[in-house]
């Protein structure tokens, strides 16, 4: 049987219900790295913090084997790379991963070491997919 990553689902529904998760992301985010700013320059948050809320799901499904996300992270991938409308450079998904496991930890009140592991397995597999589709 394969990791579906469920506890991460979880623990990423208790985030959402602490409010302003996603926007406490965008900040740590923002604050992370001299080049982040700029790649959000012209971008609609409102927009931006729904197509998040629904990618993090979708990356943790992804990352449990679902199929059902195959095509979200195919199109989210696209968008990210060099050829895409919203290019991510690389060398920037750590600043990433890193400012969403800090938003994680300040939101999810049964955050540990444990889960903190569990999360880093499931974004570097999600991550890898982005970059080797850069």
């Amino acid at each position: 049987m394969s990791d579906t990553f469920d506890d991460l689902q979880t623990s990423y529904g208790r985030c959402l219900q602490q409010g302003k998760f996603i926007a406490r992301f965008y900040e740590i985010f923002m604050a992370s790295h001299p080049e982040v700013p700029a790649l959000f320059k012209d971008t609609d948050f409102s927009k931006q913090h729904i197509a998040l809320r629904r990618g993090i799901s979708a990356a943790i499904a992804h990352a449990g084997g679902s199929t059902l996300t195959k095509r979200t992270m195919e199109q989210v991938a696209c968008a990210h790379s060099r050829g895409g409308h919203a290019p991510v450079p690389p060398a920037l998904y750590p600043y990433w991963t890193e400012a969403l496991l800090v938003a994680i930890r300040e939101h999810d009140p049964a955050y540990d070491l444990a889960l903190e592991q569990r999360w880093r397995k499931a974004l570097e597999h999600t991550m890898r997919h982005f970059v080797q589709r850069y």
